[in-house]
């Protein structure tokens, strides 16, 4: 099964999942809900990055990150700061196209939001094992169908990732050129993405199979061959975040009326 999951003893793995995943949506919640425009990137610098290294995934996670992350990013950056509407204060020109200050920070706040969230639910891939998410959540009495879809999410991008590589090494093999000028690299996409889709779609049908074959959709309570830990640390540390992420929604609306 191909997870974004990185093995590794820290303090992090051991969090229950449901704890890294309230963690990641508070993070989520105050970075696009606060007003001002540096909390986002504080977030992202010194909450984040710091528990990348408690988790000892720094060096996937940064990996991961940019790649996810970079190009869009900035390319966000760019399109805000040159196309801006309500941009006042002139920065520079270039030709018809006019820069602005307000433009600048209203790309860099989109940028560091979604910094977070790539960041924030990129870690916790990194750290958390699907099969102990699904577990978790199915001993909480989450329907079965929600559960599988939660874990599908989480696993789809690495196993999109992973067949990709595999169709792209393969037509290389037949002689396909995929590399060079971007007309023979356009070219080269159907011949890739027509596999894709239809390898994922199969994978979809033999998953089908798979979960029957084991009674997911059979009444009753299900085994399990472990318990996921969940401590009374975290549970008071979840209902905390829950009720910072209700002060920061009702701030926010007290802020937009006011």
């Amino acid at each position: 099964m191909q997870t974004f999951y990185v093995e590794r003893d820290s303090l992090l793995h051991r969090l229950n999942p449901l704890t890294k995943l309230v963690g990641a949506l508070a993070l989520l919640m105050f970075a696009f809900l606060s007003p001002w425009i540096w909390l986002p990137a504080a977030l992202l610098l010194m909450v984040v990055l710091p528990l990348s290294v408690v988790g000892r995934v720094a060096r996937s996670f940064l990996r991961a990150f940019l790649r996810i992350f970079g190009v869009v990013g900035l390319l966000l950056i760019v399109l805000q700061t040159l196309f801006y509407p309500y941009g006042e204060t002139t920065l520079f020109e270039i030709w018809f196209v006019e820069a602005t200050l307000e433009g600048l920070q209203r790309g860099f706040l989109l940028a560091t939001r979604l910094g977070v969230l790539v960041g924030a639910f990129t870690l916790m891939l990194l750290t958390t094992h699907p099969g102990t998410l699904m577990r978790d959540l199915a001993r909480r009495g989450l329907p079965n169908a929600i559960v599988y879809i939660v874990a599908s999410a989480f696993q789809i991008a690495p196993q999109v990732e992973a067949r990709a590589s595999k169709i792209v090494d393969a037509q290389r093999a037949r002689g396909l050129e995929t590399e060079g000028s971007l007309r023979r690299r356009i070219g080269a996409l159907l011949p890739l993405v027509g596999p894709l889709v239809f390898s994922s779609l199969s994978d979809v049908e033999e998953r089908t199979i798979a979960i029957e074959a084991r009674a997911f959709t059979a009444p009753g309570p299900k085994s399990t061959l472990f318990e996921v830990p969940d401590t009374a640390a975290e549970r008071v540390l979840r209902w905390g975040l829950l009720l910072l992420i209700v002060a920061a929604i009702v701030a926010r609306l007290w802020l937009s009326f006011a």
